[in-house]
């Protein structure tokens, strides 16, 4: 379940190539962990379970 704070995928490998996705106020919010600015994407919620479907989790 996502939260308003940043939660780590369960996807993520061990060597630092993470992604993290939190609740915004319009959607969902997707960052890469391993960069120290990284850009924000932004989907809508039907976009993200879309997402999710399709990378069958």
């Amino acid at each position: 379940m996502l939260t308003h704070t940043w939660r780590k995928s369960s996807r993520s490998g061990p060597n630092g190539a993470c992604v993290e996705a939190r609740l915004a106020e319009t959607g969902v919010e997707i960052r890469d962990t391993k960069l120290t600015v990284s850009p924000i994407l932004r989907a809508s919620r039907a976009d993200w379970h879309s997402l999710l479907r399709t990378s069958g989790r």
